[in-house]
């Protein structure tokens, strides 16, 4: 039962997850607010000073590149509780066709 995006938002059952295909758009979003926030940290620096400015330019990556991995786990868990709730439905409808 694979439904459109559209189907699934606005199904009431609750019998498939939008989630698991919009985590890419969501990752995507963090990628960019980390790129905006690195450059946001190099503005700043700059605004307080030239020195500050190139301290801020050596940080901004590795600020840029901490939280992309933190982005990156955030959905990798996600995808994990929710393929973690597929499998078990899987699995429980598995046992019930079997005869006790």
């Amino acid at each position: 039962m694979n439904k459109g995006l559209f189907q699934t938002l606005f199904d009431f059952s609750f019998t498939e997850f939008v989630t698991t295909r919009m985590i890419k758009i969501l990752f995507f979003v963090g990628i960019v607010i980390a790129a905006l926030g690195a450059l946001a940290l190099i503005g700043k620096g700059f605004n307080d000073g030239f020195f500050s400015g190139i301290i801020m330019l050596l940080i901004a990556p590795i600020v840029f590149l901490i939280y992309v991995l933190l982005v990156r786990v955030w959905c990798e868990m996600i995808i994990v509780i929710f393929r973690i709730a597929e499998n078990t439905s899987r699995m429980v409808g598995k046992n019930t066709d079997q005869p006790s």
